[in-house]
């Protein structure tokens, strides 16, 4: 991204490929994984335990339900909105509003990615 121009930063956001929003969808660290893994953030993946910073759901901890990288949202479990009708809903998180405590280390690929770095 070479422009500063917040109609072109938008663009490219709205427009930027799969693989570039997995980066997008990234989250800080906790105290205790950033010592162990020498990093400060990292892309979020189902199975990760979360607890939400900022918002109306501040303070709660739980599970990554599923990451949608083209609205570049994470939804957690048991946390949910009533509509109108009264049908339950997950809410969609921005991941920046978000601190990994755990890690899904069930991927072989994610496990190389994390030794790879801490290293």
């Amino acid at each position: 991204m070479k422009s500063k121009k917040p109609r072109k930063q938008r663009k490219w956001l709205r427009e930027a490929p799969l693989h570039r929003r997995q980066k997008m969808v990234a989250a800080h660290l906790s105290k205790e994984l950033r010592e162990k893994y020498h990093k400060r953030s990292l892309p979020v993946r189902k199975g990760d335990k979360v607890k939400v910073m900022r918002g109306s759901y501040k303070g709660k901890i739980a599970k990554v339900e599923r990451v949608d990288l083209r609205k570049l949202r994470v939804y957690l479990e048991g946390i949910k909105r009533k509509k109108v009708d009264g049908r339950e809903v997950s809410v969609p998180i921005h991941p920046s509003n978000l601190m990994i405590l755990e890690l899904n280390l069930e991927d072989k690929e994610r496990r190389a990615i994390l030794e790879r770095v801490s290293k």
